[in-house]
């Protein structure tokens, strides 16, 4: 790399635009979305689609509500052809969604794509041109002039060949391509005489598509553009404005939500960031950055892991674990400390008395995506005891109360550092039965129990080390009379300084857990768990299981 870049790269210049709205304003509502996987996705795959990934994308699109797709380049060639011809004359497209064809401002290139739309009840012809310096000067070898004659002939042909076909309901786009690092006068002039020849309406607008063909600049550049181009282009009652950003910087999205607070219409994009080079923008993220600010986006992604398959399939790539909300881990925590946070932001939101969403690193609902919480929070060797606790809670319905907690994920902890690799909730049970109800010195046979002048008398047989013993013992509950019963008959003296007890689950099937906090005469602190249909019985396996940890070697 170049100490000084400077001598090979310049920088980009600024919009004269001091007056610009933009910064000010705020996203209120969705824009119209244009899907472009199917044609500059497409572009961008080593393998493009077949005809039957091509229409299973199409329904994909159709499923979540994209109402204007462009479906391919007619006269790339033959496959692309059939495969839009086919759509129309099988009738496969719905009566509210609106196919769209990209063409370059060729008569032959824009014949055959009329062609291929032939019966179709509506459709979108989109014709294009590059209009900066450097494709004049480099690529074109033209003027201003000659760019424009370009365009203008392409318009003269949209609007002759439509007139061919009345039966469709016609309506047309126009890029500036390059538009990002074209002269904005440039832009302006260019589309405006595209306008003088297909004379659009309020009713029967046109679209210009304004793309950052290469991401040249930072954002707010490009929303300045698009504010100068919105401000300056003539009957912008008669414009729909649309943006198609690339991610070459890696601020599409960005450069998207800017330029719809510039004064645009429109995003065009891909699922997912598909697309030439970095990718187009990503409609994903697009449209749930506005669900997440309470904005209907217009789009369903209620089974957003549905989404991620089919376009892994159609494209074979494969969608980062990263990606903004629909990769695998997007809403996963592993820290200790963000897995604390989150646990208690559920705990808070179950208590809420309204809908609003307010927890801890999740700028969403998972569930809104069709996500699981069981996935919110996983398991390696950086999590904590929230984690631990909250993966059991969800796994197993255990609410372990905090101490507990902590004292069962160092057990957790070392699995972790020894494994080196992320336990699953099968792991963390595993754990946990080993530590607190595995079968240790002592174990519970059978009992009774009754009262007498207000004391509890504990009454049964229990067996250590494999053999059995009849134990009774006093005390004015049930817990109290198992530990006299103990020391009596062993001499074991626990004292009990925490209890806990929840039913796990619902209905007459429920079990009961309890949870107890013991310290022995030597002033450790160990824990017991019961579990069992009966709470009374639960609580006497808990006792047993604090003896256990308190005898274990």
């Amino acid at each position: 790399m170049l100490r000084d870049p400077s001598v090979k790269y310049r920088p980009f210049p600024q919009v004269p635009l001091p007056d610009r709205q933009w910064p000010g304003r705020t996203i209120t509502q969705a824009p119209r979305w244009l899907s472009t996987d199917m044609r500059d996705g497409n572009q961008a795959l080593i393998d493009p689609m077949d005809a039957e990934k091509k229409q299973r994308f199409f329904d994909l699109l159709v499923k979540i509500g994209i109402k204007e797709i462009e479906v391919g380049f007619p006269s790339a060639g033959q496959t692309e052809f059939d495969f839009i011809s086919g759509l129309v004359r099988a009738g496969r497209v719905p009566d509210d969604v609106t196919i769209q064809v990209l063409t370059q401002s060729r008569r032959d290139l824009i014949e055959r794509s009329f062609e291929s739309l032939e019966g179709a009840k509506t459709a979108i012809v989109h014709l294009y041109n590059a209009v900066s310096p450097s494709w004049r000067r480099i690529v074109f070898g033209l003027d201003v002039a000659g760019v424009k004659a370009i365009a203008v002939e392409g318009a003269s042909i949209l609007r002759d060949e439509a007139a061919k076909r009345p039966e469709t309901d016609w309506r047309f786009e126009y890029s500036p391509e390059t538009f990002s690092t074209a002269e904005l006068d440039v832009s302006l002039e260019v589309c405006s005489a595209v306008m003088d020849v297909l004379r659009p309406t309020a009713e029967r607008p046109i679209i210009f598509n304004l793309p950052a063909t290469v991401e040249a600049a930072t954002p707010n550049i490009y929303a300045d553009q698009i504010e100068y181009f919105c401000r300056n282009i003539p009957d912008r009652e008669a414009v729909i404005v649309s943006l198609h950003t690339h991610n070459d910087r890696g601020t599409g999205v960005a450069a998207t939500e800017l330029g719809l607070l510039a004064g645009a219409d429109r995003v065009e994009g891909c699922l997912l960031g598909n697309g030439e080079r970095t990718g187009n923008v990503d409609l994903v993220t697009v449209a749930l950055n506005m669900y997440s600010q309470g904005i209907d986006p217009g789009l369903d992604f209620s089974n957003i892991d549905e989404v991620v398959s089919t376009v892994e399939y159609c494209t074979a790539i494969q969608t980062h674990p990263r990606q903004p909300y629909a990769g695998e881990l997007v809403f996963t925590a592993f820290s200790g400390s963000h897995q604390d946070a989150i646990k208690k932001g559920f705990a808070a939101q179950a208590q809420r008395n309204d809908e609003m969403w307010d927890v801890p690193y999740l700028p969403i609902d998972p569930a809104d995506l069709g996500r699981s919480y069981e996935a919110v929070i996983r398991v390696n060797s950086q999590s904590g005891k929230g984690g631990v606790a909250w993966v059991l809670e969800q796994d197993k319905g255990l609410k372990l109360p905090k101490r507990l907690q902590a004292d069962f994920s160092r057990h957790v902890q070392t699995l972790a550092d020894e494994t080196s690799r992320e336990l699953n909730a099968e792991d963390i049970w595993s754990v946990f039965e080993a530590t607190y109800l595995a079968p240790g010195r002592f174990a519970l046979i059978d009992y009774h129990e009754q009262q007498d002048a207000g004391a509890r008398i504990f009454a049964g047989c229990i067996a250590r080390d494999g053999e059995e013993r009849s134990v009774s013992g006093r005390g004015n509950g049930l817990i109290s009379s198992v530990l006299a019963a103990l020391k009596e008959s062993y001499g074991i003296q626990l004292d009990v300084a925490d209890y806990n007890e929840h039913a796990i689950g619902h209905g007459a099937d429920a079990q009961a857990a309890t949870y107890l906090e013991c310290r022995t005469p030597d002033g450790r602190t160990v824990f017991g768990v019961g579990i069992d249909a009966d709470i009374a019985t639960a609580s006497v396996r808990a006792v047993l299981s604090a003896v256990n940890g308190a005898n274990r070697p």
